[in-house]
């Protein structure tokens, strides 16, 4: 296979691979400035990026985006030419402030899903920053571009299709993510293709469009880009277990253990279907403890959820792994050593290597 730079507008990166992002403070500045020092693009989550602040129970978005700034600039210093930027989920509360702060931080690109980001061109306004929108469906990406078209004159820059393989809050029923068949959505992965392709000729400018969830090997990356036409892939869950991978030693251990009948489906405090290990906390029966409130998600009903989503990821990036949601994706249970990030960016692209 011969491999091309992922071209974003003029950001180039050598090799064409995001490192999806993954929080809480799963991907920070450690494994975001290894992904691009070693030629991808490196992705830092904002979810809930600032509970280590000595404000953050005090005023959460204040603390998180005091941390956005500085873990892009701990980024940089690792990767001054690389590209970098941000995760952002649409769910998350205050969603457009996090969107001008990461392009006011000088965000190379943001990459937002979890919703619908319909309005992200508005909050990103006046920036350089480049704008990829994270879609599941065709009718996803068609109806992101239209009303980018009609309120904002412009397209996405990039567009990441993310299948029902892919760890953390997924963009489908609990039904499809545990059983669409691999060809249904391959099929609409064309039918993507082809959307993106009308705005791309209209705004003449190259739409680059990834394919992410379920990307673990050579041949994942091979069959995407290939067979499938993609412009190139985002990875996570390989990155996990990289000595540069900001998760605890903890965390990182959970993936090397866990089979693969442990990876579930579980219900997010907010209704959304995820994917995460199922452990102690995840086998709890009813209200697993005390619910705080620290204005993470939009539409999080604190009296009505089971836990906290914020405390039970907090726990996962503190180590404590039998009070925490395990995010992950399908194939976490692959995992079998502690790799470098370099040595998965020359496994998943062994031309380039």
């Amino acid at each position: 296979m011969k491999v091309q730079p992922l071209q974003i507008g003029e950001l180039k990166a050598k090799l064409p691979l995001i490192q999806g992002g993954m929080g809480v403070g799963i991907s920070l500045s450690g494994l975001a400035g290894a992904v691009a020092k070693a030629g991808g693009v490196g992705l830092i989550s904002t979810a809930q990026i600032g509970w280590r602040e000595p404000d953050f129970d005090r005023d959460p978005l204040g603390a998180n985006l005091r941390a956005l700034a500085k873990e892009l600039k701990k980024a940089r210093k690792i990767a001054p030419d690389g590209v970098l930027g941000f995760n952002i989920m649409v769910a998350t509360r205050k969603y457009g402030e996090y969107v001008k702060a990461a392009a006011a931080a000088g965000a190379d690109l943001i990459v937002s899903g979890a919703g619908l980001p319909v309005d992200l061109p508005k909050f990103a306004a006046g920036f350089s920053t480049k704008l990829a929108p994270i879609v599941s469906s065709s009718k996803a990406a068609n109806l992101i571009c239209k009303l980018w078209d009609r309120r904002y004159e412009t397209a996405p820059d990039l567009v990441v299709v993310e299948g029902p393989e892919a760890g953390g809050h997924l963009g489908f029923s609990e039904e499809d993510a545990k059983h669409l068949p691999k060809k249904t959505f391959e099929e609409e992965i064309q039918k993507i293709l082809e959307a993106v392709r009308g705005y791309a000729e209209k705004y003449r400018k190259k739409i680059p469009v990834v394919v992410a969830g379920g990307i673990y090997s050579r041949e994942d990356v091979r069959h995407a880009m290939e067979d499938l036409g993609a412009d190139g892939v985002q990875v996570a869950t390989r990155f996990v277990t990289t000595e540069e991978c900001d998760a605890p030693e903890a965390f990182k251990k959970a993936y090397l253990d866990v089979k693969k009948e442990e990876i579930v489906i579980t219900k997010s405090p907010v209704g959304m279907p995820g994917r995460a290990i199922k452990n102690r906390f995840l086998g709890q029966p009813g209200k697993k403890n005390p619910v705080s409130c620290h204005q993470c998600l939009e539409h999080c009903r604190p009296a009505e959820i089971p836990y906290c989503i914020t405390d039970a990821l907090v726990n996962a990036a503190e180590g404590r792994m039998d009070d925490a949601l395990i995010f992950c994706g399908s194939n976490a249970w692959r995992s079998e050593r502690i790799e470098t990030v370099p040595e998965v960016a020359a496994d998943l692209f062994p031309e380039y290597a």
